[in-house]
């Protein structure tokens, strides 16, 4: 018989679709979960929420980030309805169970002027094109990392400004990329990806050498090298969270502003409306009578 968490991986790649980052995600979680049962007697199919809770506890204890503890939740609210829908638990350990307050934390972001100092940084080296074009769709159009190595030139359309995006779960969307990152984009694709090429042919936007598409590990190692000197050090979510905050600094839509990020729930989305003293100074300068 296949082993239930196994079952349940079968169940998110065929029924739901999940990418494999997603899912290497969701088995690491639920493998952590499951060998401290193991430590405590239980099986994966006989843990009750108490076991829930100080599993939660042990990880916050051993150092593990708000988000971190958030996620490993949300991998076995997810399993938790798969062993309850497929008979082998007869109640939800999880069902009910609230996310302490604070576990969602307003994230670390650069202001403008950082980033507009960031996107200048690739400059003579012989990747350099490449990296500026990476940085500015990302900053541009809010990308996810797995979204940019795997995006293809065949999803940019040049004459109406709009991305297509594979996001999560497989689930399309269309958003807006600047004129300044598709200026950039197309000087990439003019000058220096057929280099990269060597006469062989892919379908994907940005290479590594050879002509072969970038990993999302190399994409976060460039960001890095690129992050010296800056306030806070920065990943591809960094520039993801950036694009959001500044969007909602310059009066974009809440709605709209979920729908570029491709969030299936407006409350991920609302943790960008989380009031900085920054941006209530802001506020009060320009719209005050006095201000």
């Amino acid at each position: 018989m296949i082993n239930p968490v196994e079952r349940f991986l079968n169940y998110l790649t065929v029924e739901k679709g999940l990418s494999a980052n997603t899912l290497e995600s969701y088995k690491r979680d639920i493998d952590k979960f499951e060998s401290y049962l193991k430590n405590a007697g239980k099986k994966i199919t006989s843990f009750k929420r108490s076991d829930v809770l100080s599993f939660i506890t042990h990880l916050r204890d051993s150092g593990s980030q708000t988000s971190t503890l958030a996620r490993n939740l949300s991998a076995l609210r997810g399993l938790c309805k798969f062993l309850l829908l497929e008979g082998l638990i007869k109640e939800d350990p999880v069902e009910n169970l609230s996310t302490p307050k604070g576990w969602k934390k307003v994230p670390k972001i650069l202001g403008a002027e950082a980033v507009s100092t960031l996107l200048q940084k690739p400059e003579g080296e012989k990747y350099s094109l490449r990296d500026r074009a990476i940085l500015e769709i990302i900053y541009s159009s809010g990308l996810r990392a797995s979204e940019v190595v795997n995006m293809k030139i065949s999803d940019i359309n040049f004459e109406a400004g709009f991305l297509t995006i594979q996001g999560k779960g497989s689930k399309e969307r269309v958003v807006p990329i600047n004129e300044a990152a598709l200026k950039t984009v197309k000087r990439y694709i003019e000058e220096l990806r057929p280099a990269l090429l060597k006469k062989k042919t892919s379908p994907y936007l940005f290479l590594a050498k050879g002509g072969k598409p970038m990993t999302r590990q190399r994409l976060f190692q460039l960001i890095k090298t690129y992050s010296g000197g800056l306030s806070v050090r920065i990943s591809p979510h960094t520039l993801r969270h950036c694009f959001a905050s500044h969007l909602l600094d310059g009066g974009a839509d809440l709605r709209a502003l979920q729908k570029m990020l491709g969030h299936t729930d407006i409350s991920t989305t609302q943790i960008y409306t989380k009031v900085t003293p920054e941006r209530l100074k802001k506020i009060h300068k320009d719209h005050h009578p006095r201000g």
